[in-house]
């Protein structure tokens, strides 16, 4: 409980670094090491690190907990038993997938209930936004392997997670930035109203979220003078 109590203060900074760990790690590993050593160590850390948000909800926490193990027994059992490895990266998809749409949630609500803007609420703030692009490659990914094809300019349709990763990654970043180079693209019905949602989620973000937190920011200034 010591621990937790020294490294709450800092749990944002703490799923921060984490979180730019499993998007950047491979900027500077090499792609093999970063598949097989870094890149599942990556995805642990930063399940350990929203753990660590929550760390004040018991129950919440246990979920968080029993996703960490799950996440960790899905890459052992798939290095032992390799013919169906496919099998555990389903299981760990789907684990994921759940943690960030939680772990989204509830750093959209501490940030939203903070009375005063400090370091921890920007860092929060920004590890909301960056949870969002990540919640929208897995909402991309799951059309994908539902309906193979659903997105051009992909370098694989094999119904694989982990096939595509890298693309859809990009991808739902740069519809959630609202950049949109055309490179990937949507061609089903599904695979477009996802990608509006992606972008309106960022805009509402940025109009809505951002726009508390600059307010209170404020709003503190002017009781500060």
């Amino acid at each position: 409980m010591n621990i937790l109590k020294v490294t709450y203060p800092h749990r944002f900074v703490i799923f921060l670094v984490s979180l730019m760990a499993v998007l950047f790690g491979s900027l500077i590993i090499p792609p093999r090491l970063q598949e097989l050593v870094f890149g599942p160590l990556f995805f642990i850390m930063n399940i350990v690190a929203g753990t660590l948000l929550i760390a004040e909800k018991k129950g919440q926490r246990r979920v968080f907990i029993g996703m960490l193990l799950l996440t960790f027994l899905s890459y052992i059992f798939a290095w032992i038993f390799e013919p169906e490895a496919i099998n555990f990266t389903y299981v760990r998809f789907v684990i994921l997938f759940l943690f960030y749409a939680m772990v989204t949630l509830e750093i959209i609500s501490q940030v939203w209930r903070s009375k005063h803007v400090n370091q921890t609420v920007i860092l929060g703030l920004i590890s909301g936004y960056v949870c969002l692009g990540l919640l929208g490659f897995f909402i991309c990914t799951s059309i994908e392997l539902l309906a193979p094809g659903s997105f051009n300019g992909l370098v694989s349709r094999e119904v694989n997670p982990t096939e595509n990763t890298e693309g859809l990654i990009y991808f739902s970043y740069i519809t959630l930035l609202t950049i949109g180079y055309g490179d990937i693209a949507p061609v089903t019905r599904v695979a477009k109203s996802a990608s509006m949602l992606i972008g309106l989620l960022g805009q509402f973000y940025m109009v809505i979220i951002t726009a508390i937190v600059v307010g209170k920011f404020i709003s503190q200034a002017n009781e500060d003078k």
